[in-house]
């Protein structure tokens, strides 16, 4: 028997990857939320005020430009407003009537 020399002796071993390769599928379904969501009510509220800025308005740019744009008489955006309270809701509506269309 003759013994094999080693084809490259200073050459290190293979190594294993550090960590095992994930499962395909693996955690496929898991949502990742970022940002903060919307309780039953607010959602409802935010869908009031777009309803009604929509019709009020007569279309989707000037509607949207309300809803996102600063307003000085209500002291902030209108659709956050609405969102945060009941209240609020009702004072962007009332603004939305006094504007007229």
């Amino acid at each position: 028997m003759t013994a094999v020399a080693d084809p490259a002796p200073d050459m290190a071993p293979a190594t294993a990857p550090a960590e095992p390769a994930a499962r395909p599928g693996a955690m496929k379904f898991r949502r990742k939320y970022t940002t903060v969501r919307l309780t039953p009510e607010q959602a409802a509220r935010q869908g009031q005020v777009a309803t009604s800025a929509f019709r009020h308005f007569g279309g989707r740019d000037a509607a949207v430009a309300f809803l996102n744009d600063h307003d000085e008489t209500l002291g902030g955006r209108p659709l956050d407003l609405a969102i945060a309270s009941a209240e609020g809701l009702a004072l962007v509506e009332a603004a939305m009537a006094a504007r007229g269309k």
